[in-house]
């Protein structure tokens, strides 16, 4: 707990007009005091924030500095009054368990006391057993009945074809200007994606070439945004469909997409495809 004075305190600042909710920076904050709410980086709570600035350098729109100033004893009410309530309810919500998870029950209790006052319910009571909900880096993890237990067990008989029509597939290893790529139609997928899905082979893959990446996890992502653009203008592919996952870092992935259709030379319809952690689709639309 902060000392009872004011101090000079190194506090992370986040420019929201210029945050894209990529993602970038989250799984280099140690605390895991930041998380992505409503498609933007959020500080959940400056209270964990050592003010180090890990996260800094990994963000690719500099969205993110470190500011020196006169830090008041950390106040739980001044928080939530001020910070966490006027910015919705997902935030409320994702505070809340961030102070759960790191053993601030006084602080806890302190929220929800205000909560109380203004008339506002807990959404932590909202949330049932087995609930995925938003975690630090992602989602939590959770379990959950398959397709094939929910329809009583019933096994999956025959081998279905592989759609499957080259290699390599992953983005760091392809080349943009390989003959499987030239004026055809494009599936990238993010890696979890074909996990997910039951019958990504006949719904997603089948009559595309297929590249796949992961937003959060993969390094050196730059040269992402060259080898989509040269797919785009060189290969002068057809169409490109972006594959992902609801979990909101997974969202980098259609965004780098985005980034290479803006610089590309050639307009390239780029249909996007959410996926939910079952493999149901959430949401297709070409944008």
């Amino acid at each position: 707990m902060l000392a009872e004075v004011a101090v000079k305190r190194d506090i992370i600042v986040i420019d929201e007009e210029a945050c894209t909710g990529c993602g970038e920076c989250i799984p280099n904050c140690p605390e895991g005091a930041l998380q992505i709410i409503d498609d933007k980086c959020r500080l959940v709570s400056d209270l964990l924030c050592d003010g180090l600035g890990a996260c800094v350098g990994h963000c690719p729109e500099d969205a993110m500095r470190v500011e020196k100033r006169e830090a008041e004893p950390y106040d739980e009410r001044k928080v939530m009054t001020e910070q966490i309530i006027p910015k919705g309810p997902n935030l409320i919500r994702a505070h809340l368990e961030h102070l759960k998870e790191h053993g601030q029950t006084t602080f806890l209790e302190q929220a929800l006391q205000v909560l109380k006052e203004r008339g506002m319910e807990n959404p932590l009571e909202r949330q049932q057993p087995g609930e995925v909900a938003c975690a630090c880096h992602a989602m939590k993890s959770g379990s959950f009945a398959s397709a094939a237990e929910e329809s009583g067990g019933a096994e999956l008989r025959g081998a279905r074809p592989s759609q499957l029509g080259q290699w390599p597939i992953q983005l760091h290893l392809v080349s943009p200007l390989a003959p499987y790529f030239k004026k055809r139609d494009v599936l990238l997928a993010a890696d979890c994606t074909a996990f997910s899905a039951g019958d990504f082979h006949k719904d997603f893959l089948a009559g595309k070439s297929l590249i796949i990446a992961c937003p959060k996890l993969d390094s050196n992502k730059e040269i992402y945004l060259d080898k989509l653009t040269a797919l785009m203008d060189q290969s002068e592919i057809n169409t490109l469909t972006v594959l992902i996952m609801e979990v909101p870092c997974c969202s980098g992935l259609l965004m780098l997409a985005k980034k290479a259709a803006e610089q590309a030379r050639r307009k390239v319809p780029i249909k996007k495809v959410v996926l939910s952690i079952r493999g149901e689709v959430l949401e297709e639309s070409w944008v």
